[in-house]
Formats: C-alpha cells, sequence, structure tokens
C-alpha cells in the first residue's frame, strides 16, 4: 500500500475528514476524532498509527515492526514501521475496525454516528437472509 492508496482507502468511510497536522502528519478523523494517522516524512517512526481493540493490540505489538503508538499506546493505538508492515488486506481491516471503534466512542447525537449507524443498520439488512415462505393451511 503507497500513501496515495492509504489515503484513498481512508476517505472512503461516512464523513472521514483529512488534514495535515503536526507539521507532516497527514490525519483522518470521523466527527473530529482520529481513527488514523499517517507520517509523510519517510524516515519517521512509526509511519502509521491506528487504534485497535485490546486483543488485537496485545497480538500486533508481539509482531516485527509494530509497537504501541507514542503518546496514545495506552490506549491501545498501534504504530507501524512502515507502510509495507502487513499485507493490503489486514491493514485495510484494521483501520475499518479503528474508524468503528472511534464511531463508537462518539456522542449518540452526532451526524457521523448517525451516518455510520445507517450504513451499518443496512449492512447487516443485505446479510439476513430472506424470510421463509410460509405454508398455507387448509
Amino acid at each position: 500500500m503507497n500513501v496515495e492508496s492509504l489515503r484513498k482507502f481512508c476517505l472512503t468511510f461516512p464523513n472521514a475528514t483529512e488534514n495535515l497536522q503536526w507539521g507532516d502528519a497527514l490525519c483522518f478523523k470521523i466527527g473530529g476524532k482520529l481513527f488514523v494517522t499517517l507520517t509523510l516524512d519517510v524516515g519517521s517512526r512509526p509511519r502509521i498509527c491506528l487504534k485497535c481493540d485490546p486483543e488485537t493490540f496485545a497480538e500486533l505489538i508481539e509482531r516485527e515492526g509494530i509497537a504501541p503508538a507514542p503518546y496514545v499506546g495506552r490506549y491501545k493505538w498501534v504504530g507501524l514501521d512502515a507502510l509495507d508492515t502487513l499485507p493490503n488486506r489486514e491493514l485495510q481491516g484494521l483501520i475499518g475496525r479503528s474508524y468503528e471503534l472511534v464511531v463508537e466512542k462518539l456522542p449518540k447525537n452526532t451526524i457521523a454516528k448517525k451516518a455510520f449507524a445507517k450504513n451499518a443498520f443496512a449492512e447487516k439488512a443485505k446479510k439476513r437472509k430472506p424470510p421463509s415462505p410460509r405454508k398455507k393451511s387448509q
């Protein structure tokens, strides 16, 4: 994954925004809260930071090139040293989960939370099986 593909992927989430902060960090937010940061300076470590659930956090920090993110590691954020530390599919899955974890903590009345809930409901509805036809009683 390169910077542009990661950027495009992060912006596919409902109401996701991006801005440059702290000099060279491209930050992706939902409802004003970070869900991914990407340092544009190639020599910086960590290069990507994202939020995880506790189990995933514990598993990831055991892997080469992944450590608790500076300043926010105690909140279960991990830092990846490079864009290719993880396969693309796995990284995309982690980014999606980071987005979900941040949305879950947003106040209920925010537009971002409402949009997320609406999309989640629509996804669940697609996965549901249609009701089986009832047999007519004679």
